[in-house]
């Protein structure tokens, strides 16, 4: 993938516009193959800040409503997509049985802090009622991304409880999830130089591309890392060992135990930033869906 990157110019000198472009390009291959749904439909829910795209897979026929999945994917909030994510939702539901629900959220810098999350909490809320007409439990709804989707999934399972909506989600699946800007000098030491994933400068970019200013940063949804963790759905932290954010999980992990929550924890070791998308010749990733989609399966029951 990084050898792809590498024909296209600088990242640095294109506008986000066309950054996306590159990595729905880039990233193309990599959703290719995988497990076939029964059924695959979009739909355009309006909420409070607009239309919401999103892609329900649902794995297999059933005469009654089935779990499902919330899926955000990363992108450091500027960039991918549910082309970009495709197959790794097609995975997830293939391997737990249950409907994937793939948001398009909206995407900074064009869009700031907190109106991607706002989106996201009125589709949790609407399943309530609507969610039969997907063929989706409303009593069975998990949450789930990976890195800035991670982010936004926590961000609204802490507004939902606030709000007193909380028990409207029955577990959130974080995969190699930013909690916070930023990284220490030690992480991207050892896990921020070139053939990794990320690094703190691009971490730095795709925070001030999420935030309005400073004041966001100190806003627990934003940063769940300053949230107080009680009273959440279970939480299942997958750490990938080679990533600059797997400290901020590791900071997070005993937190989530001390505040009474129900919580998993697992670090893959040798794996990067964003490895769930090579689920196609990596093992470790084939390893990590199968688990998260168990697990949320599970915990949904």
């Amino acid at each position: 993938m990084a050898e792809a990157y590498g024909s296209f110019p600088s990242f640095n000198a294109m506008t986000p516009a066309q950054q996306r472009e590159v990595c729905e390009k880039v990233r193309e291959p990599w959703r290719q193959g995988g497990p076939v749904m029964h059924g695959t439909v979009e739909y355009a829910p309006v909420f409070r800040h607009g239309p919401l795209r999103v892609r329900v897979y649902d794995p297999h026929p059933s005469d009654k409503p089935k779990p499902a999945l919330i899926y955000l994917h990363g992108g450091g909030f500027t960039l991918f997509s549910i082309d970009t994510h495709d197959r790794l939702m097609r995975e997830y539901a293939a391997a737990g049985g249950f409907i994937v629900i793939g948001v398009d959220y909206p995407l900074g810098p064009e869009t700031k802090f907190p109106v991607a999350l706002e989106q996201v909490a009125d589709l949790v809320c609407w399943l309530g009622t609507h969610g039969k007409d997907w063929n989706v439990d409303p009593a069975r709804i998990a949450i789930g991304g990976d890195s800035a989707g991670g982010n936004i999934s926590m961000g609204t399972s802490l507004y939902l409880r606030d709000t007193g909506e909380g028990a409207r989600l029955g577990a959130v699946l974080l995969n190699y999830s930013g909690f916070r800007p930023g990284c220490s000098a030690e992480s991207q030491r050892k896990y921020g130089g070139p053939g990794f994933m990320l690094n703190g400068n691009e971490s730095n970019y795709f925070w001030g591309n999420y935030g309005r200013g400073p004041s966001d940063f100190h806003n627990p949804y934003c940063c769940p890392i300053l949230a107080s963790l009680e009273d959440l759905p279970p939480v299942f932290l997958v750490i990938a060992a080679c990533d600059i954010l797997a400290e901020q999980a590791l900071y997070m992990e005993p937190r989530f135990r001390a505040a009474g929550n129900k919580l998993r924890a697992e670090i893959y070791e040798g794996a990067t930033h964003s490895f769930l998308e090579a689920m196609s010749i990596s093992p470790i990733a084939r390893k990590a869906i199968e688990d998260g989609a168990h697990w949320v399966r599970d915990t949904l029951g």
